[in-house]
């Protein structure tokens, strides 16, 4: 089971899970906060996917859960881990001033609202990236390929029926392939902002979802969907939840949307390599049924 705790943890990671606007709380604690769930609660594709269509129960993360933030401001909130301004930045500037940081990974999904909310869950590597694996070729790889793996499954675990009904108790999606994904890359950081307003029936949801977010609790997993043999069983990049979330609540943030002046193309330095390994030792669209295709469909399952 993943854990929200951990008394061995770096100063670094400390200072970054509790420095945000909502506590970190217990993954059984469904009361106001954001937790790590197991990721038993998510069914990804089996070791034998291809012939049976079998799930399994998640196992561990690939990435381990280290922030979460629940931010608003006056324009859309994108590229965070790349502007002056953003709190995990700075904790990895004051922790790490000649620059060999821990890689960080930051899902930031941009709510529709006026107020420009946004649900950011950052992570970073607990180990080697095997040569060749889903993660490395994700890395490595340009927008195209990450677009028509990245897959978000979002399961609600205490809601109003309303939402439950309109959302469905577990969504699966190839989120790349119907909602606008921004990947901000940098020697330390790779940053997925997902555009949920994008879409107009994900928009629709959301703003029906966001009148009820003081009574809500959701688990949200990211993985890079397995569609060869080779690549099975899938495996959970990084997962969180946040419960009972007030929009008065949210941390005031001011970051320009095109603050990426400072981002690198998709072929990445070695430097982009060498940081990564600093921190192995530093520590809406509802899924449809799926096809008979393994790749390229608009939902996945």
């Amino acid at each position: 089971m993943a854990s929200c705790g951990g008394r061995n943890e770096p100063d670094w990671i400390k200072r970054v899970k509790s420095g945000g606007s909502v506590p970190p709380v217990g993954p059984d604690n469904c009361s106001y906060g954001w937790a790590s769930p197991p990721g038993e609660n998510f069914m990804v594709r089996g070791p034998e996917y291809l012939s049976t269509r079998n799930k399994i129960a998640g196992g561990q993360y690939l990435l381990k859960p280290i922030g979460f933030d629940w931010v608003k401001g006056s324009l859309k909130i994108g590229d965070v881990l790349n502007h002056p301004n953003s709190r995990v930045r700075k904790v990895l500037e004051e922790e790490f001033p000649t620059g060999d940081r821990p890689f960080v990974w930051a899902f930031n999904l941009q709510l529709p609202s006026k107020d420009n909310y946004s649900v950011i869950a950052y992570f970073t590597v607990s180990k080697p990236i095997q040569e060749g694996s889903l993660m490395d070729q994700f890395l490595k790889g340009d927008d195209a390929f990450r677009n028509s793996r990245l897959k978000l499954i979002a399961n609600i675990v205490k809601g109003p029926w309303i939402v439950k009904k309109a959302m469905g108790e577990q969504a699966i999606s190839l989120i790349g392939q119907t909602l606008s994904c921004k990947y901000c890359v940098t020697n330390n950081s790779l940053e997925i902002d997902v555009d949920v307003g994008s879409s107009m029936a994900a928009s629709v949801i959301m703003h029906l979802a966001l009148g009820y977010f003081t009574t809500m609790a959701v688990d949200i997993a990211f993985l890079i969907e397995s569609q060869t043999e080779s690549e099975f069983p899938e495996q959970i990049l990084g997962a969180f939840r946040f419960s009972e979330l007030n929009p008065a609540s949210a941390s005031s943030i001011e970051l320009s949307t095109d603050a990426s002046a400072g981002n690198l193309e998709s072929s990445l330095p070695t430097r982009f390599w060498k940081s990564i390994g600093q921190g192995f030792s530093q520590y809406f669209h509802p899924g449809a049924q799926e096809g008979s295709s393994t790749s390229g469909s608009a939902h996945a399952n």
